[in-house]
């Protein structure tokens, strides 16, 4: 469905309305993960260090596949990616079934790599079309409405991944050691089976949206001969020579390290005792109030930022959450775990506008750049690694600074936008 407004501007209702539901899978998936850190650091006995290497094998596809789903997409355009994209994301759930089913940690650490190089291609695919899919000057708001579904999906993910893969109570070390060989293969198959079901169904679910989608007619774009905030006088051969996209990588890099950092320890960190004192199964059901945070400030944000600058509206975002880790740092009890999970509130806007804000002006470039953002996702598996590695040394509460740092810098790039789009350093 296509509509025009006064000015005579395309918008492609329909079609947005599509994307929202790739926005929603892929959002569900990648938080599970959130709650199969702490039930595969239990079952194989894992430091935090070791547990977080399924975001190192995860996001780390992201830096690998990035660049080469961007040549891919401009060969066989949005909607040939988006279908590929979800082929591979259910061959992943697929391996999920064999990586339980033996009991295999690395094989796990492969599934994961797989099923987030589908996710990449995804979002390398779909995020420019959704920014093109409309006016420029709303980019971000448009992009924002989409991403909110994408955090109803990470909202709903720990609620139902809690109830379904930590819905039994994991046993010690100790207690496995003093089980007998028939009723440790029980245990282990039972703990097998709580991984291997839901996955099954993401995998029925993702092949039969490959299958929608290959049939589906999406309207062909060309962001070449859109207008853009650049000139295109103004071409300067290469994405990498803008310093806005570049610096703006730079800014994905740290937001989904940030982000992602602050899920994967939730369940842990709201179960120490002078925090909470949580259960597993409900220390993960208190995981969707950070991740509902976010999908409700980005449905009042798609709002907001039709009438405040995008980049204004991040910077102030950047210091509120700096602010809420450091007192998460500080203080304990209530104050620390509400104040971490209000994180995610403040997390709402900074992916899509970080992205919107930094493929503007691109025009010809944009697939490039596109590429160049989501290989810059990769912060999500390198910064949890580094908070792991602090974690076992200082303990969960004072490994927070990692994510304060990087709210610090989303602060800047918001601050000094206006320049970097300009050329100035």
């Amino acid at each position: 469905m296509v509509y025009r407004n006064d000015a005579g501007q395309q918008y492609y209702l329909g079609s947005l309305t599509i994307l929202t539901s790739l926005f929603f899978i892929w959002g569900f998936i990648t938080c599970l993960n959130d709650i199969l850190i702490p039930h595969l650091k239990a079952v194989f006995t894992l430091s935090y260090t070791q547990a977080m290497l399924i975001q190192f094998c995860f996001f780390t596809a992201y830096f690998v596949v990035s660049l080469p789903s961007g040549y891919l997409v401009e060969k066989i355009g949005y909607k040939g990616g988006i279908v590929v994209g979800l082929a591979i994301a259910g061959c992943g759930c697929l391996l999920f079934y064999p990586s339980a089913g033996l009991h295999s940690y690395p094989l796990f650490l492969t599934a994961f790599f797989v099923l987030a190089s589908g996710i990449t291609l995804l979002q390398v695919a779909a995020n420019p079309y959704v920014t093109v899919l409309g006016a420029p000057e709303t980019a971000s708001s448009r992009l924002t409405l989409t991403q909110a579904f994408n955090s109803l999906g990470t909202t709903l993910a720990p609620y139902f991944g809690a109830l379904l893969i930590l819905s039994t109570a994991v046993k010690s070390v100790d207690e496995l050691k003093l089980l007998n060989p028939e009723a440790l293969s029980a245990y282990q198959a039972a703990e097998a089976a709580a991984v291997q079901n839901p996955y099954l169904f993401l995998a029925a679910v993702l092949f039969l949206m490959a299958a929608v989608f290959a049939l589906l007619k999406l309207p062909k774009i060309n962001p070449e001969t859109r207008e853009t905030a650049i000139n295109a006088e103004q071409d300067r051969g290469s994405a990498w020579h803008y310093p806005h996209l570049v610096l703006g990588a730079v800014a994905i890099f740290v937001y989904v390290g940030g982000e992602v950092s602050i899920g994967s320890f939730l369940v842990n960190f709201l179960g120490e005792p002078a925090i909470a004192g949580l259960a597993e199964q409900d220390a993960g059901k208190y995981v969707s109030f950070y991740w509902g945070g976010a999908m409700l400030g980005r449905f009042a944000g798609s709002l907001v930022m039709q009438k405040v600058r995008p980049a204004k509206a991040l910077a102030f975002n950047a210091v509120s959450a700096a602010s809420l880790v450091v007192l998460t740092m500080l203080g304990s009890g209530q104050l620390a775990m509400w104040s971490i999970l209000a994180v995610g509130l403040c997390n709402s806007i900074m992916f899509p506008t970080i992205f919107s804000l930094a493929v503007g002006g691109l025009g010809r470039h944009t697939g490039q750049g596109s590429g160049i953002l989501c290989a810059a996702i990769v912060g999500g598996a390198v910064l949890p690694v580094i908070q792991g590695a602090f974690a076992d040394r200082l303990g969960i509460q004072h490994a927070f600074f990692i994510p304060a740092l990087c709210y610090v810098y989303i602060a800047y790039y918001g601050w000094s936008y206006a320049r970097l789009a300009l050329g100035k350093p």
